[in-house]
């Protein structure tokens, strides 16, 4: 198993100089990697409301995904760095490669893509990206991803965006690009993941429930003659701390230190399967998220 946190960027952890020696400091725990989320704006009343309850009011208070990995990398040397999730859609393509071939290049070759389609209507309204037909435009934005970190001279017609023969460069470190991981949690979702990612930025969940969305995923990589073997899977948790003891069936997101640990050591069944503990909604202070991660370090490792 490999243990991740998240990036320090949201609500009072949204100050580049405490990202920075907060991810310094994480890295010297010995975790594995650091993963950076995407908030474009927080509606005071969403219309599709929010997964799980009530959107937390810190997300109207953040840092830039992307900056914010580059911060994290300029902090750290060891820890892989990823985006958990990045919503791809709201720019070009070509915008993104360039971007996340540059956070590769600052990292020397220590990024994992995480990409997800989001579930917010109004960032998509505010971006002026179409809410229809996200499923067609993220397959076109693997598609340019992928001529352009590949290919010598760069080139693409699709629906949405022509390329014209080019020439792209530097390409990244890592070859033929950084991995990609799509996010998802429908049929569809999970069958792209097997037929054309790396792996899935999954959530901690009911063991029934991921036995059966993991079982779409290594069909299709079956189906695309893929190994489903080399396919990761990332558990992220954003825990609800409890001094007590939670209800067994609430382990997966509520409980102690320990408990929650322990439904994460049973979901993790292979050892490139990996969990990303993100305690920004849970803590106030970098005092606070430290001792946390570090309390769950104990008990993961």
């Amino acid at each position: 198993m490999r243990i991740g946190f998240s990036v320090p960027q949201f609500g009072p952890f949204a100050d580049p100089d405490r990202t920075s020696a907060m991810c310094a400091a994480l890295e010297a725990l010995g975790c594995h990697s650091l993963w950076a989320a995407d908030r474009l704006l927080a509606p005071v009343v969403p219309a599709e409301g929010y997964p799980g309850g009530t959107m937390p009011l810190r997300y109207g208070t953040h840092l830039d995904p992307l900056l914010a990995l580059g911060v994290a990398a300029a902090a750290t040397e060891r820890v892989r760095l990823g985006s958990s999730t990045l919503n791809a859609l709201w720019q070009p393509p070509l915008v993104l490669a360039r971007a996340l071939t540059t956070l590769d290049l600052i990292s020397h070759g220590r990024l994992d893509v995480g990409i997800g389609l989001g579930w917010m209507r109004e960032e998509y309204e505010a971006t002026g990206v179409p809410w229809q037909g996200r499923g067609a435009r993220l397959e076109e934005t693997l598609d340019v991803l992928d001529a352009v970190w590949r290919s010598e001279r760069v080139v693409h017609t699709g629906p949405l965006w022509t390329i014209a023969e080019s020439t792209v460069l530097p390409k990244p470190v890592q070859r033929p690009g950084p991995p990609i991981l799509l996010g998802g949690f429908t049929p569809h979702a999970l069958e792209r993941v097997g037929r054309r990612a790396d792996g899935w930025l999954a959530a901690s969940m009911p063991l029934p429930y991921l036995d059966g969305l993991w079982a779409v995923a290594t069909e299709a990589a079956e189906k695309a003659g893929r190994d489903p073997a080399v396919l990761r899977r990332v558990f992220r948790v954003n825990p609800e701390v409890t001094a007590v003891e939670a209800d067994a069936a609430e382990t997966h997101r509520r409980g102690t230190v320990r408990q929650i640990c322990d439904h994460l050591k049973v979901m993790c069944s292979a050892e490139t399967d990996e969990v990303l503990v993100d305690l920004q909604l849970t803590t106030d202070s970098p005092e606070e998220y430290l001792d946390l991660a570090a309390a769950f370090m104990a008990e993961l490792a």
